[in-house]
C-alpha cells in the first residue's frame, strides 16, 4: 500500500493540526480509503427515532451520499474510541449518550473499517460541528434504504440492520466457574464470587464463540449467585476515557467519555442455584434475548436448553475470553 497525504480542502480535523492518521491509503489496485491507521464509524441506534446518518458535502469522499458519521482512528485509538470521539467532531454526540453494543469491521488487509453499532441511553439532537455535513437526521430504519447511502455503509447496512434486533446475554452459573479453579475460592466464596463480577464487568466476546454474526459483543452479564456468595454486589462501572458528562466541544482532542459495555447484574437464588439459573434463562429468552448459559454441570446444561438457551458454553470456555487477572 501507499500512504498519501491529503489535499489542500479534503477531509480534515475541524481545529487544531492534523493527526498523523489524516491520509489516504492507497491500495495496490489503486483503490483510496481514508485513514492511515483505519477508519471507524458510529452506527447510533434510537429505537424510537432511528440511526443517526449524515448527509456528506459535495467535495467529501462520496459527496452528497448519507452515511456514517465517523473518520480516521488515530495511532493507537481503539475503534470505539475513535468512532465515539468522530462522531462527536463531526455530529455533537454527548458524552455518555450512547453504549456499544457489537462492533463489525470490514478488513482489507492494507486498511480496515470498523462500525460501532451502539445504543442511545440518554437521547440528543445532533449538531453540525465539522464542514464535512450538510446534514444530520434520525432516519427511521425502515425509511434508511430510500437514502442515496455511501456505498461502504450501503453494503453493510443489510447485516446490520439483521443484528439490529439481535441482543445477546449471558446467564452465569458463578458457583461452577468459581468452582472450577482451584484457587482458594472454599476460604471465601463471597469474595471469589466479588473477583468473578469484576472480571465479567465490560465483557468483550467475539460473534463466532456466540454464533452470530458480527465480529465483537459486550453481552450483558447475570450472574447468578448462591450461599455464601448471594451478599456480593453488582461491579460499579466508571465511564472510560474523559471526564465529566455532558455535551463536549468538538474541538476538544482527547478521548471521549464512554459508558461501560455490557453490565453485571446479580440474581441471588432462594434455594437451589441450578432453579435460578433455568428461571433467569427462560425470563431473558421470554423477552427475546438472545441467552447464553455458562455452566458445565450436564444435567443443567439440559435443562437451560429446554428454558431456551440459544448457546450453552461451559466455565473453561468463560475462563479462557475473560481478561487475565493481574
Amino acid at each position: 500500500m501507499t500512504v498519501v497525504p491529503p489535499s489542500p480542502g479534503e477531509p480534515r480535523r475541524p481545529d487544531g493540526p492534523r493527526n498523523p492518521g489524516d491520509a489516504w491509503v492507497v491500495a495496490p489496485s489503486g483503490e483510496k480509503y481514508w485513514g492511515r491507521f483505519g477508519a471507524a464509524g458510529l452506527l447510533a441506534f434510537d429505537p424510537e427515532r432511528g440511526i443517526l446518518l449524515q448527509h456528506r458535502v459535495s467535495w467529501s469522499h462520496f459527496g452528497g451520499t448519507w452515511g456514517l458519521p465517523g473518520g480516521a482512528m488515530h495511532q493507537g485509538e481503539s475503534a470505539i474510541v475513535g468512532a465515539v470521539r468522530e462522531a462527536q467532531e463531526e455530529a455533537g454526540v454527548p458524552d455518555g449518550s450512547v453504549r456499544p453494543r457489537f462492533t463489525s469491521v470490514l478488513d482489507l488487509n492494507v486498511w480496515s473499517y470498523t462500525t460501532v453499532i451502539a445504543d442511545v441511553v440518554r437521547p440528543f439532537e445532533p449538531v453540525i460541528s465539522d464542514p464535512e455535513s450538510v446534514a444530520l437526521e434520525w432516519v427511521p430504519v425502515d425509511e434508511v434504504d430510500s437514502r442515496p447511502l455511501h456505498p461502504g455503509f450501503g453494503s453493510a447496512w443489510p447485516a446490520l440492520r439483521a443484528l439490529l434486533e439481535v441482543r445477546p446475554s449471558l446467564v452465569v452459573d458463578a458457583a461452577n466457574v468459581v468452582g472450577s479453579v482451584p484457587d482458594g475460592w472454599w476460604k471465601d466464596r463471597a469474595g471469589a464470587a466479588t473477583r468473578l463480577a469484576g472480571r465479567l464487568d465490560g465483557l468483550a466476546v467475539p460473534a463466532s464463540d456466540l454464533g452470530i454474526d458480527g465480529t465483537l459483543w459486550f453481552p450483558e452479564v447475570a450472574l447468578v449467585v448462591e450461599g455464601q456468595a448471594r451478599g456480593i454486589s453488582a461491579p460499579v462501572s466508571s465511564p472510560s476515557a474523559g471526564a465529566g458528562a455532558g455535551a463536549r466541544s468538538p474541538a476538544r482532542a482527547e478521548a471521549p467519555e464512554l459508558l461501560p459495555a455490557g453490565g453485571v447484574s446479580i440474581v441471588r437464588a432462594d434455594a437451589a442455584g441450578d432453579d435460578a439459573i433455568v428461571a433467569e434463562v427462560e425470563r431473558r429468552s421470554r423477552a427475546g434475548q438472545y441467552v447464553v448459559a455458562v455452566t458445565s454441570d450436564r444435567e443443567l446444561q439440559d435443562r437451560v436448553v429446554g428454558a431456551g438457551a440459544a448457546q450453552v458454553r461451559t466455565a473453561g470456555w468463560l475462563l479462557g475470553v475473560l481478561p487475565q487477572q493481574l
